[in-house]
């Protein structure tokens, strides 16, 4: 069901009576309002009245065909998400649907929940397409996605990927180098779940030492260990319902790798010093700068746990290879802080020198340099003696 503040409005339009009732029925049971109508003409007259986040169209109906329909309906809304439902035989015309800009398609017959799931994933990609629009007319009330911000094609292959994945419980890889944004797509991805209410616990390897991850993750026992003076529940534990996100994976210790893997294919996980089962329900999310394909052939990552963890693999471009989306990112950070800092603005001199900058730090880098820049731009101005980074490089423009 959606996490929307009010129910998503569906469409269905389908001259079937069975199915239809079926589906309407379904949808409203699963938190929608939904309006079923019988043919195009009908969901046209239905969709001009008062635009749907989302519509069911049956591509031969009576009267208006569903092609025409599609048409019409992404000329009132270009932004609807349109499923369109077909039989067997005419698979071409649902290719041509996809093709003219539907979201996705139904093969006749389906059952239920693959209703369901599509209508999540189609509404949670409607959800981050609309959100992105907004992060990059304006950047009005930036939410704490702000380092996601960019026009590069590589940085939209991920905000399709965080709308296709975030609906379902789907495994997922996040790669790239440090300061990327690793862990801010982990949260948008359980931003826009259906586990978005719930828990987001986030762990990193790499900064607890390994003695300690092992109770991190599983908890322990009182008296399990010299200084285990009371019960501490885990982060798998904590995360029941949401989402865990373990940092840095690749910095795991392999013996701890065995029983992360055991958890997630039981689903139960036991406390350290404890005997008792413990069921749980995460989606988790993983993120690691190293290469762990090498790791895996020199026998420091499992290869079973890298396959259960890499079911689908975001990678997340460094900001030396997207320099176009530094003005956006800068314009971004100089308004995130413009209340804690004051108004500051670029000159265009200093602006060529962050987008010439190869920021090995990527956006954390970048952060870190326009706060310093805006503390020491006391005229309002960041001029390029304000930034701790030198002239700009030869590369320069990608």
């Amino acid at each position: 069901m959606t996490q929307s503040p009010t129910p998503a409005r569906v469409l269905i339009a389908d001259d079937e009576d069975g199915l239809r009732w079926v589906l309407e029925k379904g949808l409203r049971q699963a938190g929608y309002e939904v309006t079923a109508v019988r043919d195009g003409d009908e969901a046209l007259r239905a969709f001009s009245d008062a635009p749907f986040d989302l519509v069911f169209l049956d591509i031969r109906m009576p009267g208006t065909d569903g092609l025409t329909v599609l048409a019409k309906l992404r000329a009132l809304a270009g932004d609807a998400h349109v499923i369109v439902m077909t039989a067997h035989g005419t698979m071409e015309t649902a290719i041509q649907a996809m093709q003219r800009g539907a979201y996705d398609y139904l093969a006749k017959p389906f059952d239920l929940d693959e209703v369901l799931l599509l209508a999540e994933r189609a509404l949670a990609a409607g959800r981050l397409t609309q959100e992105v629009a907004r992060l990059k007319t304006g950047l009005q009330e930036v939410w704490e996605f702000g380092a996601l911000i960019g026009r590069h094609p590589r940085m939209q292959e991920v905000y399709k990927t965080i709308g296709r994945i975030a609906a379902s419980d789907v495994t997922v890889l996040l790669r790239g180098e440090s300061g990327t944004g690793k862990e801010l797509v982990a949260r948008a991805i359980h931003h826009y779940s259906r586990r978005a209410g719930r828990p987001f616990v986030a762990v990193s390897s790499a900064a607890i030492p390994g003695t300690l991850l092992e109770s991190e993750l599983f908890g322990h026992e009182r008296g399990a260990f010299t200084d285990a003076k009371e019960r501490k529940l885990g982060k798998l534990e904590l995360a029941h319902g949401g989402t865990l996100f373990l940092d840095e994976i690749g910095d795991m210790p392999p013996e701890l790798q065995t029983k992360l893997l055991r958890a997630l294919q039981e689903r139960t996980i036991e406390r350290v010093g404890g005997q008792e089962s413990l069921r749980i329900d995460v989606r988790v999310l993983a993120a690691t700068n190293r290469d762990l394909e090498t790791m895996m052939r020199e026998g420091r990552f499992r290869e079973d746990l890298f396959y259960r963890l890499n079911v689908v693999t975001v990678t997340l471009p460094p900001l030396r290879e997207r320099r176009r989306d530094v003005p956006l990112l800068v314009e971004h950070l100089l308004a995130k802080y413009a209340t804690e800092l004051g108004e500051r603005g670029v000159a265009p001199e200093a602006l060529d020198r962050l987008v010439g900058h190869d920021w090995p730090g990527n956006v954390r880098e970048l952060e870190n340099v326009v706060q310093r820049a805006m503390v020491m731009a006391t005229s309002g101005v960041i001029l390029p003696e304000h930034l701790p980074i030198g002239p700009v490089s030869a590369a320069a423009s990608v």
